[in-house]
């Protein structure tokens, strides 16, 4: 039985991840800071946290990353962990930088000096592009250029796992995920906040959606395919870094329409943008290119923005209900 380490198990992804993994028949251990008194809620309401067993590990402590990694003796360890909102990076940079960089080196490290012989997969994310998609579709060979901490932090985390795996051999890779959704979205992310105000709008709440830049364009995805794009990324013979995106991109604006007329309402009665909540730095236009994971991988995303909007305000009325 392969034997799985997901840190950030507690999130959208590690939750998603967890259930493929579980479902595949891997042994699955999921780690986090306090797993004594982690409810671990999104791996309950997938049905998995009964098949899986859980340890505390802080990424950013080595001897706590060493330690766990010494006594579980993972086959794949995927790294899921840090700080994961753009936004609030600009408000907690040091946070963002350590649990992200620091916690992805002190992994590596771990694997190197244990000698592990496992396989690491690293979640970098298309916000270490920045505004190079201006110019075309983002590729695994296009320049990195941040705008947030946390792309700055993504990017450095990235470069340490290109240059564990060069110097020292190991089997490691990054996968550059654009925006992936899904009903376990966290309220601060923006689709969810859109979702979930619009359908408490349609049931009368009387509030107005306020919102940032509606002018930004992003490429938004199914969040329970891209996991399986990270599992295919171990599976292969030669550890490389992938892009992982629809190839489609979509404004804010259209992505809040979509929303509102999902729940019969016209999104300019509903809308105040607030000019507060504009980032410091933003990329405003974000563009990919995942065609050499689906030419590699055999990996292609099959879920789009309107289908996601119709997932996503139906789980979000059932949840209301």
């Amino acid at each position: 039985m392969t034997r799985a380490l997901v840190c950030g198990v507690s999130g959208q992804d590690g939750a998603y991840l967890s259930k493929l993994l579980v479902d595949k028949g891997y042994e699955v251990v999921g780690v986090s800071r306090d797993a004594e008194m982690s409810r671990f809620e999104h791996l309950a309401r997938l049905g998995v946290r009964d098949r899986m067993t859980f340890r505390s590990m802080t990424l950013n402590d080595f001897r706590s990353v060493l330690q766990v990694l010494a006594e579980v003796e993972p086959d794949e360890i995927y790294n899921l962990a840090g700080q994961s909102s753009v936004g609030l990076s600009f408000n907690q940079p040091v946070e963002t930088m350590e649990s992200i960089a620091l916690g992805t080196l002190n992994l590596l490290e771990a694997m190197r000096f244990l000698k592990l012989p496992g396989r690491l997969y690293n979640a970098a994310s298309g916000d270490c592009f920045g505004q190079t998609t201006r110019e075309a579709p983002a590729t695994e060979d296009s320049p990195l250029r941040p705008r947030s901490p946390y792309g700055v932090a993504k990017s450095a985390a990235f470069w340490e796992v290109a240059n564990y795996r060069e110097a020292y051999g190991l089997f490691a890779c990054s996968g550059l995920l654009f925006n992936h959704e899904s009903p376990l979205r966290p309220a601060r992310f923006v689709t969810r906040k859109v979702v979930r105000t619009a359908c408490r709008i349609a049931q009368g709440s009387g509030e107005r959606l306020q919102i940032g830049d509606i002018r930004v364009v992003r490429d938004w995805g199914w969040a329970p395919e891209y996991v399986d794009a990270m599992w295919r990324m171990l599976q292969s013979d030669t550890p490389r870094d992938y892009v992982i995106a629809t190839g489609e991109s979509c404004r804010l604006e259209d992505f809040i329409a979509a929303a509102f007329a999902e729940n019969g309402l016209d999104w300019k009665d509903h809308t105040d943008v607030d000019e507060s909540l504009f980032r410091a730095t933003d990329i405003m236009t974000s563009y990919a290119d995942a065609s050499r994971a689906e030419r590699e991988l055999g990996w292609v995303a099959q879920t789009r923005v309107p289908q996601m909007v119709k997932e996503l305000v139906r789980v979000e009325r059932e949840t209301l209900a």
